[in-house]
């Protein structure tokens, strides 16, 4: 974030020095502003900042971009990179932040992204945070990194976060556990696309995050796809030992996913409901091993309460 600052001052002293009528202003969009930023297996992460220029269209998109690199083109060591829809300040080993540009004329509804040597493009990036907001949920969020992350540990034309979002926002799921509600929602992901492999955008500019999929592309896909909710089926249904189920997770989001516990969860879940259950009753007493059951007379016995919480 100072880093984030740093650029905005250097941006906004260039153009006050070398182009005065342009004055920008900043908005954060992205996965920052979501709640949905993770770190990859590179151990790396991203910021997106956008510059808008809230005045009728001057030069070029492309001449738009051009001034935002010279403005920040010292600020790191690495060569800033201009990318078709942003400019990327990169800091080595740590993270990048990419810089959008847009103008924003008085009588438009919407900005208007710079891309690079094209023709300018609507696009809201503040409609789609507010969109998302208002469907935000802390596990939808969580569901929303684990997809992330699968797409990250395979790489190799995995579908973008923001594909990942809007998916898991259609098609989300909610369970109790993380891993029942991710596994019915890829479920349901692959039940959508099925019908049509498509990702609309719900704002501006409404466009198809898989537009340019082609069919060999869409096959590897699903057959990714399917190879997740398998195995996740097997972790929930099948495996009873916890580091065993981790370690099927691990081979689809990475090393980064932690390693369960050397046991049955469940059976121990189960037996602590039965000795709650009890201790609820007021039928509960303590044997000489520490155990809890029901009361005998040589049994310690235990004090009937209510359970807060969990």
């Amino acid at each position: 974030m100072k880093s984030k600052d740093n650029i905005r001052k250097k941006i906004k002293e260039w153009f006050k020095e070398n182009q005065s009528e342009y004055t920008p202003k900043f908005y954060i969009q992205g996965s920052r502003k979501l709640g949905t930023l993770i770190r990859t297996k590179n151990d790396t992460c991203d910021l997106d900042d956008g510059v808008y220029f809230e005045r009728e269209i001057g030069v070029t998109g492309t001449t738009l971009q051009k001034w935002i690199c010279e403005a920040v083109k010292d600020i790191t060591d690495a060569e800033v990179i201009h990318k078709a829809k942003c400019i990327r300040v990169i800091y080595s080993g740590d993270y990048h932040i990419d810089i959008p540009v847009y103008y924003f004329p008085e009588d438009s509804e919407h900005p208007l992204l710079a891309v690079k040597d094209s023709e300018l493009e609507e696009s809201d990036p503040k409609d789609f945070v507010e969109w998302f907001l208002e469907q935000k949920c802390d596990q939808l969020v969580r569901i929303i990194k684990y997809l992330k992350a699968w797409g990250d540990h395979l790489r190799n034309k995995m579908p973008s976060g923001l594909a990942f979002t809007v998916l898991a926002e259609k098609n989300y799921v909610p369970d109790d556990r993380d891993d029942i509600s991710f596994y019915k929602t890829l479920k349901a992901i692959k039940a959508d696309l099925e019908i049509s492999f498509e990702c609309v955008m719900p704002t501006t500019p409404f466009d198809d995050l898989f537009s340019d999929y082609d069919q060999d592309r869409i096959n590897r896909f699903f057959e990714r796809l399917d190879n997740l909710i398998d195995d996740a089926r097997l972790a929930i249904e099948e495996e009873e030992n916890q580091l065993k189920a981790s370690k099927i997770w691990k081979n689809h989001l990475g090393k980064r996913f932690p390693e369960g516990l050397d046991e049955n969860v469940d059976e121990k879940l189960e037996e602590l409901l039965k000795a709650a259950s009890l201790i609820a009753s007021g039928k509960a007493g303590v044997d000489k091993h520490g155990h809890i059951k029901c009361k005998e007379p040589n049994d310690v016995p235990v004090k009937k309460h209510r359970f807060y919480g969990e």
